[in-house]
């Protein structure tokens, strides 16, 4: 029998179970390490992030952008303003049917419900539903009763004074950025600091706490204050609508300065605009065409020219030019003046506007001279009025003769309204050019002044005698005999100058039918208080700016001198207050000629003599073909007809300078 007592234990396997523990001390010793190394993470470099998410479960943060500082005329008078009101916003996560919502809030506030459906649906945590919205629009959504609803103030642009000056001041947009005008020229100045509200919920949504409401004055924009005077201002917009409307035309500036200090007491253009309704406002109407605009001023530009040759001793006040009975060949091209005149003093040639007694003046003048006298005056350079895109004009060295001629009464050159009326409050304000400038100061909340506008001299631009010579001289163009006598003030002495000229046709490379209409005139004249622009761009029912722009003109005046209270300068019949004639005739009677027909009521100031040989395209857009075809025929040209119906379109152009005998081709098509 075996012995079991003889017999040994197993020893046991020691070398594997001290394995084993190693490998699970391991294990757990590597899971503690990530589990370290995993706090380490969280607590230290994701910590601002981590805390943003945590936050961003209870806080929203809402950026309210700043009150816009207000916007004055030079009386006080507010332009501009801002007032709180309140825009709606949601979170979207809070609502149970995003659909659903939209299609009740659309419904409250009158919007489209796919474009809020899709916003809403795009946002996670945070959507305005309606911005600067009506008050009983936010009664509505508050009625709805919708989670997640949030309601803010947030400051609104409004026009006390709805278009009066909107063209100076311009708009702003939904964000409260400026767009148009002043706004935007001192966006910096008027916005402010933008400020940011926090608001707080529970783990269900439920609103804890809001921020109450900040500071006004911590996020007020500074407030602007310009030089418009709101009563000029009015009569202004008032007199040029009246003024555009009578004449058909597109549209109208005013420019009215004091010519001693430079400040602009009206701008206003036509046609108007409310900028408190945007989505009422057309394309275009917006620009402030007054200051930013060029044109070819025309005969406005004359009194210059003359006072420059004075001012050189080109001339005299007793000089006398032939004005050749009404027409004067320059080259290939005819200068032509409305009436036929013989013998004139330069007091006569602005009297009765005569282009080619004044081309004869600029030829003694010579170039250089002329063009530096325009200079002196201020055109072609911008005059600085703060104002984005301010047109500059250009007036470019006339090489040819035809060019020294039509320059020099205001063709061939460009300039602004502004400048115009600075040029002429040079002449006013004894030969001194003054800055012209719209804004007077601009001041912070605290007080401290940001910017801050004084009369400014540019430069002398003719001596105080000249001067006073050639304002005398303009009083003869408002008596009976001058070309504005539409514009003489019963107890005022006015001294001005008319423009009528031919706007050019970019496509021709001419000159279209179209004309500008402008007066200009100083009152009262001794001793002048305003200047004042009138411009009516195409008027069709009569197109001489004595006709048109001058009763305008007048309406302005009259209402200035009673408010700038400035006593009356006569107590005779305008037609006897004429400056006494020299020795020398001033204007020599209109000479008839016997062998001529008489002249047009319209006529170019310019017009190019054709070779031998060649002929103008009659302009037969709109006729029917067979009338198109007789004219072209008693033409000496031969047309090509192409269609049937009315011609819609030609070649060459209408105006076109063609050799006798050349093929037109006509397209004709029945209009539907």
């Amino acid at each position: 029998m075996r012995d079991f007592k003889a017999t040994r234990a197993p020893e046991p396997n020691t070398k594997g179970l001290k394995l084993r523990v190693q490998l699970l001390f391991s294990l757990f010793l590597l899971l503690l390490g990530v589990a370290f190394g995993r706090a380490v993470q969280l607590q230290v470099f994701e910590q601002e992030k981590l805390r943003g998410m945590a936050q961003d479960q209870y806080v929203r943060q809402i950026e309210i952008p700043a009150r816009r500082g207000d916007i004055f005329d030079r009386r006080g008078t507010p332009l501009a303003q801002s007032v709180e009101v309140d825009s709606i916003w949601v979170d979207p996560s809070m609502l149970p049917d995003v659909r659903q919502a939209s299609r009740s809030l659309a419904k409250a506030l009158k919007v489209d419900a796919d474009e809020l459906g899709a916003r809403l649906a795009r946002s996670k945590r945070f959507a305005w539903v309606k911005r600067q919205a009506k008050p009983q629009e936010v009664a509505a959504v508050k009625a709805l009763g919708l989670p997640g609803m949030g309601f803010t103030k947030e400051p609104k642009r409004f026009y006390p004074q709805r278009e009066l000056g909107a063209h100076v001041v311009g708009m702003v947009g939904m964000d409260g950025k400026g767009l148009e005008g002043l706004e935007l020229a001192f966006e910096d100045e008027l916005s402010g600091q933008n400020s940011r509200m926090s608001g707080f919920r529970d783990a269900k949504g439920r609103k804890l706490l809001v921020q109450g409401a900040l500071d006004p004055l911590e996020r007020q924009g500074a407030a602007v204050t310009l030089t418009l005077d709101r009563h000029l201002q009015y009569v202004a917009e008032k007199s040029l609508a009246k003024a555009v409307e009578e004449a058909k035309g597109i549209a109208g500036m005013v420019v009215a300065l004091d010519p001693k200090t430079g400040e602009i007491l009206a701008l206003a253009n036509h046609p108007r605009f409310n900028p408190n309704t945007p989505e009422s406002i057309t394309r275009g109407t917006v620009r402030n065409r007054g200051a930013l605009d060029t044109f070819e001023p025309g005969s406005t530009t004359k009194p210059f020219v003359v006072a420059t040759a004075l001012e050189e001793k080109a001339i005299t006040e007793e000089s006398v030019f032939f004005c050749e009975n009404g027409a004067w060949r320059v080259g290939r091209h005819t200068i032509n003046d409305t009436h036929p005149y013989g013998w004139t003093a330069p007091r006569g040639i602005l009297q009765v506007s005569s282009n080619i007694c004044m081309a004869k003046i600029a030829q003694v003048l010579g170039r250089e001279k002329m063009v530096a006298g325009y200079h002196a005056f201020g055109f072609a350079e911008r005059t600085g009025l703060a104002l984005p895109g301010e047109g500059r004009g250009v007036i470019p060295f006339p090489k040819a003769e035809v060019s020294l001629a039509t320059q020099s009464f205001g063709q061939g050159m460009t300039a602004t309204a502004v400048q115009i009326a600075s040029a002429y409050g040079a002449l006013a304000n004894d030969g001194v050019l003054m800055r012209p400038y719209l804004v007077t100061k601009v001041v912070d909340p605290d007080g401290v002044v940001l910017l801050e506008n004084r009369p400014t001299e540019v430069r002398r631009a003719v001596s105080a005698k000249v001067a006073n010579q050639v304002v005398s001289m303009l009083e003869s163009v408002v008596v009976k005999g001058g070309t504005a006598p539409k514009a003489a003030m019963e107890e005022y002495r006015v001294a001005g100058k008319t423009g009528t000229a031919q706007k050019a046709d970019p496509v021709a490379r001419g000159y279209s039918d179209k004309r500008i209409a402008s007066f200009v005139g100083m009152v009262p004249a001794e001793d002048p208080r305003i200047v004042i622009l009138v411009v009516v761009d195409e008027p069709k029912t009569d197109v001489y700016g004595g006709l048109v722009a001058a009763p305008a003109f007048k309406e302005i005046a009259t209402a200035a001198m009673a408010h700038l209270a400035v006593p009356p300068s006569r107590t005779v019949a305008p037609g006897v207050a004429v400056a006494a004639a020299s020795s020398v005739p001033v204007v020599a009677k209109p000479v008839a000629k016997a062998t001529e027909p008489a002249r047009p009521a319209l006529e170019e100031a310019v017009s190019e003599s054709p070779e031998p040989g060649t002929v103008r395209v009659p302009d037969v857009q709109g006729a029917g073909g067979r009338e198109a075809v007789v004219k072209l025929l008693a033409a000496a040209l031969e047309p090509q007809v192409l269609g049937s119906g009315r011609v819609v379109s030609q070649t060459p152009a209408a105006g076109s300078l063609v050799e006798k005998g050349a093929r037109v081709t006509l397209e004709l098509a029945t209009r539907q």
